[in-house]
């Protein structure tokens, strides 16, 4: 006996770490999948975006201007790309009649909490970076009712350079490494978040902004030495240091834990905790 397909999706950002994992957990769960970069897509351009949505039943949203230091003094082009970017996707998803999921950051949050942030604490980002896509968020509530704002932050995976890849080659060209330990998060695997994007759609679960983090949290520090572990090689090599004396232009967050309590609401389980998700990425 076969099942009939949930639809068309159409990925943006397709040449991105997520999408790397997002493409197939879609086509997996049986969706018929058109993915498109930004060589085949300029969200930039209201036009292009009704054409390449037109069809489509679900848009999942991860174009994404993401050089968070560059924002800085590129702020106009971050910008473009993740609010004006973001709005053309969601009013061409309002005229399609399609259901659009929106990829955004814990850098739209101040960053100083000591709880996790839930999904309804006001925004205040201290980036050019947290502004634009702040101002994506908007954009897409706004513009277009059937949609899901989830909310990522720390992610790593095989389809792009992230942190897990940069300690590891690190590794092999130093004998130690000095690693900031004042920024806390919760790290968060591709496969996890895209898994979890997959059954919120499927779900049916409320239009809304949601998390979509591992659970537990650790500092960077901690999370390189998990690496280490992980990987057969001596933790002690890791050594902590503070933001301080690794200035960047843009300013990090000190706190980057996300409440999961949206999805427990609507019986989506979270993600799980993210040593277990690690250990499931160093043996793949």
């Amino acid at each position: 006996m076969t099942t009939s397909s949930p639809g068309r999706a159409l990925v943006t950002g397709a040449s991105g770490m997520l999408a790397h994992d997002l493409v197939p957990a879609l086509r997996q769960a049986g969706w018929v999948v058109t993915a498109m970069d930004r060589n085949d897509l300029d969200v930039t351009d209201p036009a292009e975006c009704v054409a390449a949505i037109d069809g489509h039943d679900l848009v999942v949203n991860g174009a994404a201007y993401t050089a968070v230091d560059d924002a800085e003094t590129h702020e106009a082009a971050a910008f473009a790309v993740n609010a004006v970017g973001a709005a053309n996707v969601a009013r061409a998803c309002s005229r399609a009649a399609a259901r659009l999921v929106h990829v955004s950051t814990d850098y739209v949050f101040e960053g100083t909490a000591t709880e996790p942030y839930a999904v309804d604490q006001p925004v205040a980002p201290r980036t050019a970076y947290g502004r634009t896509k702040a101002a994506g968020e908007w954009a897409v509530r706004a513009l277009c009712h059937d949609s899901w704002v989830v909310r990522t932050a720390w992610l790593y995976g095989a389809g792009g350079p992230n942190f897990v890849s940069t300690m590891l080659r690190l590794a092999g060209e130093r004998e130690t490494l000095s690693v900031v330990n004042d920024q806390v998060g919760q790290p968060t695997w591709t496969v996890d978040l895209a898994d979890l994007i997959v059954r919120l759609v499927d779900a049916e679960a409320p239009f809304g902004i949601h998390h979509g983090t591992s659970r537990g949290q650790t500092t960077w520090f901690g999370f390189a030495r998990a690496v280490f572990e992980l990987n057969g090689l001596d933790p002690e090599r890791v050594l902590p240091t503070t933001t301080e004396a690794f200035p960047r232009p843009a300013k990090r967050p000190a706190w980057s834990v996300l409440s999961h309590e949206s999805l427990h609401r609507c019986h989506v389980v979270p993600i799980g905790d993210w040593r277990g998700s690690l250990a499931l990425h160093s043996t793949h």
